[in-house]
């Protein structure tokens, strides 16, 4: 077929883009691909990957530099030269048909460098959009902050002190004006693909919006993930929920933005017979000040047992201010638990509002009580069928790594 080269900072099975990368590598290389991975040495060390070649970029000294670059100059993605330098040489070695960049930002390559050699390569590219970074001047997200410069020129950015952090500088108007440079120097040669549709609809009000887009879901593992297995897990670690209706929700950390603050009001509104179960890192100060209704558990490492604990839920509630298309929300549907969100990103992308669960207005507690209330008055066998089918027929991580083996050959067949 050819020649692929994945990009991306990790390649840890913790994150959800080194896990899609490894499976697209995986994939690809049966279909007949020779497939090449490229990351962050000094951050993931060396490692083998299954039906993949490893590519690793810089070391430790490389990621300090590039560390200090950006907390102090706001230059996140400007440093890293030589370690960028030498990557191109590789490249220049394996002659990829195909590049395929997931993440970029990530203290380990200059994109400045980069985009010249992938301009002048003339090679196909596709980026794959997970956040927001590439076409603002500094934040990889800016919902939640209802911040618009970058629509037009970021400068004076809201969010200076959040990743990527600078502790001094805010470099974001120049930094808008140099991406804006490099990602559009390519033309016809790169395709984005946006994980939402809410994410393609954005871009094309950036200065990306002449691109070509295709919209390409996440998946998740539907063999893990499924309606049919034990859902007695949470009940047995707490044992004095029980007879409780359980509202679960699920968070790798636990943030003002996916909903903490919502949780805590919902709490005040339930009755005797229900709690609220919250998965994921949070701080002690954030448990303390949470109502006793409210229980907390570290996020499992035992993606069964993650499953086994979205099964047990009534209903799993996604109250998030920001977010492209979480992928809790696949998991929990097709664990045939049905999902109430906020009507926030491509998060209503994953619900079939009424029949899967239920999009709400932003701040509307009242709206996720009523929710709650219809779900636990209906059938609950109707309501787990309705989710795996959903599931089965949009969330299959082959499926939509598939679609990415198809995009390649049509990159390649011009």
């Amino acid at each position: 077929m050819g020649k692929l080269l994945q990009i991306n900072p990790v390649i840890r099975d913790s994150t959800s883009t080194g896990r899609i990368m490894k499976e697209i590598g995986a994939l690809a290389s049966s279909k007949g691909w020779e497939s090449f991975i490229a990351y962050s040495k000094a951050r993931d060390g060396v490692k083998e990957i299954k039906g993949s070649s490893i590519v690793p970029v810089g070391n430790k000294v490389d990621l300090l530099i590039h560390y200090l670059a950006t907390r102090l100059f706001d230059a996140h993605g400007l440093a890293s030269k030589v370690a960028t330098k030498r990557f191109i040489r590789k490249v220049c070695e394996i002659d990829p048909d195909v590049l395929h960049i997931h993440n970029i930002h990530g203290y380990f390559l200059n994109y400045k460098i980069l985009f010249n050699y992938l301009k002048d390569s003339g090679k196909p590219v596709i980026w794959t959009v997970h956040d927001c970074w590439l076409y603002t001047g500094h934040c990889y997200h800016y919902s939640s902050e209802r911040c618009m410069k970058w629509k037009e020129g970021c400068h004076d950015c809201p969010q200076k002190k959040a990743f990527p952090r600078s502790i001094l500088f805010d470099r974001s108007k120049r930094n808008y004006r140099d991406k804006k440079e490099a990602f559009t120097s390519l033309g016809d040669k790169l395709t984005v693909v946006t994980v939402s549709e809410w994410l393609r609809d954005e871009m094309r009000s950036s200065f990306l919006g002449g691109c070509r887009f295709k919209v390409i879901h996440n998946g998740i593992d539907l063999d893990i993930f499924t309606n049919d297995g034990p859902s007695t897990s949470l009940r047995d670690r707490v044992t004095y929920i029980a007879d409780k209706k359980i509202i679960l929700g699920v968070a790798s950390i636990w943030l003002k933005e996916k909903g903490l603050d919502d949780f805590k009001k919902l709490a005040g509104m339930l009755d005797n017979d229900e709690v609220i179960v919250l998965i994921g890192k949070m701080s002690e100060q954030q448990r303390e000040s949470l109502p006793q209704s409210i229980i907390t558990l570290e996020r499992t490492s035992d993606i069964h047992e993650l499953a086994s604990l979205y099964r047990s839920a009534t209903a799993f509630v996604n109250p998030t201010w920001q977010d492209n298309y979480p992928t809790v929300n696949m998991e929990a549907t097709a664990c045939g638990t049905p999902v109430i969100t906020y009507r926030t990103g491509g998060s209503p992308e994953s619900v079939l509002d009424g029949q899967t669960g239920f999009v709400i207005e932003q701040g509307d507690i009242e709206g996720i009580l009523s929710a709650l209330r219809k779900i636990e008055s209906s059938d609950r066998e109707e309501w787990r069928e309705r989710c795996r089918a959903l599931a089965l027929n949009e969330f299959c991580k082959t499926d939509r790594y598939s679609d990415y083996i198809t995009l390649y050959e049509s990159l390649t067949a011009r």
